[in-house]
């Protein structure tokens, strides 16, 4: 029997209100990385400012959060990741332990789960920074990387990955009904990165670094592009999806200051405290004043906007009434 979503669920015989439990599974961009304070235990640099974490104090939600920075479907949530980025960037010595596959958190108690993660299965950061370098040896004209990924030899290795993820996230979502048939899933696509284009400036690494004009609305038609299989597979396996890239379009990395709610390459950080990130020598090597390599990640203004759309979404749902 379902149950209207609010911040607790009536159990079965009692009376007594408990939280639900949500369980929040995805990449760096669901993690909140560089948004302070964040954990610097585990490489993953899930920050008590993210999506999840604010929208489970607000729904007085049960939270178990296993969102990596990093993480890809098939890497991070259908088995172990081993690549970890951080923050902190700079590893402790021997690496970082690998982590549990993300899916394993998901059980028959599960209430509800959120899911956003493609990214870095299709290899969003290897193409951002071939921009970068393409832009550098074009001295900032043409549109090279646009060339290599729609009429040159990346075309081909980018279609495969876009093929294997629409596949890694169908399993994905499978697989979390089959382990929490009654649990409510909401799929969460990408804010808006570079929507916008005239605000940013070549050679801006508080923006997008040395990536030519001409190639900006690639990047965003590349985003637009896993949303759009985020958003088919959702409805396929009966999921929500959550839509935060139509709304944050004139807040993307190259809005003015007071109106981005995303970090540019190279950036200062937002989040209360003092918390910072060691650079790591490639960060260093970046010619420019920003405090941290924060690699186009939503700052603080962005994880609550994130927060804002799923906590309706979540209020929207039913949640299993099994107490």
């Amino acid at each position: 029997m379902a149950a209207t979503l609010s911040p607790t669920s009536a159990a079965a015989d009692s009376g007594e209100l408990t939280p639900l439990d949500y369980t929040a599974l995805g990449d760096s961009y669901s993690a909140g990385a560089f948004v302070r304070p964040w954990a610097d235990e585990d490489g993953c640099g899930r920050s008590t400012l993210s999506y999840p974490q604010q929208t489970a104090r607000r729904l007085t939600l049960r939270l178990t959060d296993v969102t990596c920075s990093a993480a890809q479907v098939r890497a991070g949530v259908l088995e172990p990741q081993t690549e970890l980025t951080g923050p902190p960037s700079v590893p402790p010595q021997g690496g970082w332990a690998p982590r549990p596959a993300q899916i394993q958190a998901v059980t028959a108690a599960t209430d509800l789960v959120t899911l956003g993660i493609g990214g870095n299965s299709i290899g969003f950061v290897d193409v951002v920074a071939r921009c970068i370098a393409q832009g550098i040896a074009s001295f900032g004209t043409g549109s090279p990387c646009s060339t290599h990924y729609t009429r040159g030899s990346g075309q081909s290795r980018l279609d495969a990955r876009f093929t294997a993820l629409e596949a890694d996230l169908a399993t994905a979502l499978k697989e979390i009904r089959a382990r929490a048939p009654h649990a409510k899933v909401a799929v969460v696509g990408y804010p808006a990165v570079v929507a916008d284009t005239s605000g940013c400036s070549f050679g801006s690494w508080r923006q997008l670094g040395t990536v030519t004009k001409a190639d900006m609305p690639f990047l965003d038609a590349l985003e637009r592009r896993v949303n759009t299989v985020l958003r088919t597979q959702a409805e396929r396996a009966g999921a929500v999806y959550v839509d935060t890239y139509a709304s944050s379009t004139g807040h993307g990395v190259c809005a003015a200051p007071d109106q981005r709610w995303m970090y540019g390459l190279k950036d200062d950080l937002t989040g209360p405290g003092t918390q910072t990130d060691q650079p790591s020598d490639l960060c260093r090597a970046i010619p420019a004043t920003g405090e941290a390599c924060t690699g186009l990640h939503p700052n603080l203004a962005g994880t609550t906007h994130q927060s804002d759309l799923v906590t309706q979404a979540l209020t929207g749902l039913g949640a299993a009434d099994r107490r």
